[in-house]
């Protein structure tokens, strides 16, 4: 039995490391461009994570009048501010975006069908 006398540390986690390493990759903010299918062929895109600095409604306008489309600033409470617009327009939005320098290529992550 002495032999077997190993100290087995009771509060072990296992995923500690993990967490460390994604706190460190979770630094890199995404813009998340997605569509949400209405009813029918009616379509909503979303933009979610500029950062606060810009001005959503100014930003807002800008997409409005370029694509001739409607849109709204949500807010949400896990979210935050959302920019709502008609149509499939993620295409359109990640290049405006990258246009404007708010946001560089390889953060834009594209979603939808």
């Amino acid at each position: 039995m002495s032999e077997l006398d190993v100290q087995i540390p009771s509060a072990f986690d296992p995923f500690a490391d993990a967490n460390a390493a994604d706190s460190a990759a979770g630094t890199k903010e995404y813009v998340h461009v997605r569509v949400q299918q209405r009813n029918g062929r009616k379509c909503l895109t979303t933009v979610q994570g500029l950062k606060k600095q810009y001005s959503y409604s100014k930003i807002l306008k800008d997409l409005k009048k370029e694509f001739c489309c409607n849109g709204t600033v949500v807010q949400d409470p896990e979210l935050g501010q959302v920019i709502q617009l008609q149509g499939d327009q993620r295409k359109n939005v990640s290049t405006f975006l990258i246009q404007a320098g708010i946001v560089k290529k390889e953060n834009i992550k594209l979603h939808g069908f």
